[in-house]
């Protein structure tokens, strides 16, 4: 295709589909993400049909409220993995790999790079062991507090614990290779590790694994990590740990700055997104957790694929920034936004009608799912949480974060909000405060930070 004309060397449909998919912003990362995701929506109506003819409501409360207090690790995590991919954007400006995918270019950028990788895994590490230990005390803890006879609960929970603690050790080598705009073999390795994960849990619960069906497919997720890592980019990460003389990040002076304010931001978002089900857990029972867990795997579905335009371009956007082609970077991110916002909306249409249909025809599985009102609520305030963090995105690619200030705030609010009417009023309650706190907090001020931060920090180009 040349310019915006049909390139007529090639078959016309072909040529067709190939106009159609870079008006969409449709690249290899977003395509892979797709089928990551659309494979998703066929996998998971197949695992939400299985959890739901072999679980128990009971079981399936455990299951997901599981996850959700396995989100805690963000509170020893804090937000590294969103820095490092800004960081290492910016010094892979000057680098490249060579056809065996070693890192070359200006050696400078490259000892950085290796400076911020080693930290980085060594973070890690200690953060992996301590949730495997904390994490897994700290479940004990609540779960013990409502136990349920005849639920075995306790070996599964600490084996997942500990597979969960190596998984996050894994987490720099993901982020490091988005940084180094390796988005596309990421994204690659996602959709095949969703595949794997699902077949997994459908086997182990066919099998009857009951609550070992989270550690069988976390332990199958980690032995296809190395297996990745090995073979695609074993002389990528060599580097990493080899013996390198030349500057490094100064960590305190460099990344703390910023990391602090990104791990304040994400320790916000567990009270923003992972305290509705222990809440109904502890306050409603196993069997309302489990209703709002499967409603927030289908919401967090619509986030994951509607965002793809955009986190996908997020190394781009920092080596834009890194070389202040400032009018390409707003070209990128508005295309990629408008994108995001239509998937966005069609898909949250979608969904409501499904869930809608499923309680107008009494369908047995809409016991497992929210209301259609709670869920209609939840959903507006997605799609406003999402339009946000597209802004947000744009300026932490910065490397700064300015939505500090908005995410402590939404934090608190989202908790008091799901405490305060999720005790009281259930799913329900929680829905009114999470759409109020997302319509009229969250989406006008993040959008003005944006306007304010994009003014300032480009005034130099102008």
């Amino acid at each position: 295709m040349t310019g915006g004309r049909i390139n007529v060397s090639k078959p016309w449909p072909e040529a067709v589909l190939q106009r159609l998919l870079h008006w969409a912003e449709v690249d290899r990362a977003v395509a892979y993400g797709i089928l990551a995701n659309g494979w998703s929506l066929i996998s998971g109506p197949v695992t939400l049909f299985l959890i739901a003819t072999h679980f128990s409501t009971t079981v399936q409360g455990y299951y997901y409220t599981f996850g959700n207090v396995l989100a805690l690790q963000v509170f020893v995590e804090l937000g590294l993995a969103n820095v490092i991919i800004q960081f290492a954007s910016h010094e892979w400006s000057k680098l490249d790999l060579d056809g065996k995918r070693r890192i070359i270019g200006e050696p400078e950028a490259l000892s950085r790079l290796v400076s911020l990788g080693r930290i980085a895994f060594l973070w890690y590490l200690v953060a992996g062991g301590i949730v495997a230990a904390g994490v897994g005390l700290g479940g004990y803890i609540f779960f013990s507090q409502s136990a349920y006879p005849g639920i075995d609960w306790v070996a599964p929970w600490f084996i997942l614990c500990i597979l969960s603690g190596i998984n996050l050790w894994l987490v720099p080598a993901w982020s490091l290779l988005e940084g180094c705009n390796q988005v596309s073999n990421v994204y690659a390795f996602r959709m095949i590790r969703g595949i794997l994960g699902g077949l997994s849990i459908w086997t182990a619960i066919l099998l009857g694994a009951g609550l070992w069906t989270a550690p069988a497919s976390a332990a199958v997720g980690i032995a296809w990590s190395g297996l990745f890592i090995a073979w695609r980019y074993r002389q990528f990460f060599r580097t990493f740990f080899s013996q390198m003389v030349g500057p490094c990040i100064k960590w305190r002076f460099e990344v703390w700055p910023m990391q602090w304010k990104i791990a304040l931001s994400w320790l916000s978002g567990y009270f923003i997104f992972s305290l509705f089900t222990p809440v109904l857990f502890y306050y409603h029972g196993a069997a309302v957790a489990g209703q709002m867990g499967m409603t927030w795997v289908l919401l967090s579905a619509l986030g994951g694929v509607s965002s793809l335009w955009v986190l996908t371009k997020a190394p781009r956007f920092g080596m834009f920034i890194a070389k202040k082609e400032y009018a390409e970077l707003d070209r990128v991110f508005f295309r990629a936004v408008t994108v995001s916002t239509g998937v966005l909306l069609c898909g949250g249409i979608a969904l409501w009608f499904v869930v809608y249909f499923l309680y107008v025809f009494n369908h047995p599985f809409s016991i497992r799912l929210l209301p259609p009102l709670p869920t209609g609520l939840f959903l507006l305030g997605q799609i406003a949480m999402i339009t946000s963090g597209f802004f947000a995105v744009y300026l932490r690619a910065h490397k700064r974060e300015p939505f500090l200030g908005l995410s402590i705030v939404n934090g608190v609010l989202m908790g008091l909000f799901t405490w305060l009417l999720g005790s009281r009023f259930a799913a329900t309650g929680m829905a009114i405060g999470y759409l109020a706190v997302c319509v009229f907090f969250v989406l006008p001020n993040g959008i003005v930070i944006w306007y304010r931060c994009r003014t300032a920090w480009h005034s130099d180009a102008q």
